[in-house]
């Protein structure tokens, strides 16, 4: 067989074996990816599945869609009341979701639906697994300042509306742990105790679901808590 012709067989060859190749490893991905939801940009959130590469990109699409929010919601077996719309403006609560099984003080108030869901991220990942690690401890009870009000940010006169005033945020100033123990961001923020790192690692935790998180990093009108949004025109907000 002249020389030309078999390399041309040898090269025909290489590119199937290389072909077979790609489509085995395609086959072997997709069945990884199919045993790994948390990794599957294509699998439907579920809550429960621990945080993976696709998990942020999920979250962050919920923002805009509520309908598909609620159905993840249901389908992670969080308890959850959809209550009715009320308002008017840019104060209208469009979205009020109102979990049903999480220790917030002095009441759980309503807040939008990526709120919720992104509260029972946090609360799985980060708040409880770092005070059992840092302070020996479950949390019992979580401290809030409020999630509604219509106001401006900053309370001001103009300017742009707070996320507040459609409960998209909410406000974070203390956790209460199961052995009486009180952590306030106020007291324990600038202290050198565990009770500081605890709260920078529950603070940092949060930006992995929420698209703001503000703390006493921030500026002085955050000294006393954390303020927590998912404000769908932005991302990546975490100081």
């Amino acid at each position: 067989m002249p020389r030309s012709r078999s390399n041309k067989h040898f090269a025909a060859a290489r590119r199937a074996l290389f072909a077979l190749v790609l489509l085995m490893a395609g086959i072997a991905g997709w069945q990884w990816l199919q045993s790994h939801p948390e990794h599957n940009p294509w699998a439907p959130l579920d809550l429960r599945d621990p945080p993976g590469w696709a998990t942020q990109t999920k979250l962050i699409a919920l923002r805009s869609d509520v309908a598909e929010c609620r159905a993840v919601l249901e389908r992670s077996d969080i308890a959850f009341t959809a209550l009715p719309p009320r308002g008017e403006g840019a104060c209208a609560l469009t979205d009020r979701t109102l979990l049903g099984d999480y220790p917030l003080a002095p009441d759980t108030p309503a807040v939008t639906c990526p709120v919720a869901a992104a509260l029972a991220l946090w609360r799985r990942d980060s708040l409880g697994p770092a005070a059992r690690d840092l302070l020996g401890s479950d949390v019992a009870r979580i401290e809030h300042l409020g999630a509604f009000s219509c106001r401006r940010m900053y309370g001001g006169a103009d300017g742009p509306w707070s996320e507040h005033a459609t409960a998209n945020a909410i406000d974070i100033a203390a956790f209460v742990l199961e052995d009486g123990r009180r952590i306030s961001v106020l007291k324990d923020w600038d202290s050198d105790d565990p009770e500081a790192a605890f709260l920078r690692a529950v603070r940092d935790g949060a930006c992995g679901s929420f698209a703001t998180v503000l703390s006493p990093d921030y500026n002085a009108a955050h000294a006393d808590h954390f303020h927590f949004d998912q404000d769908d025109r932005w991302s990546g907000v975490c100081r």
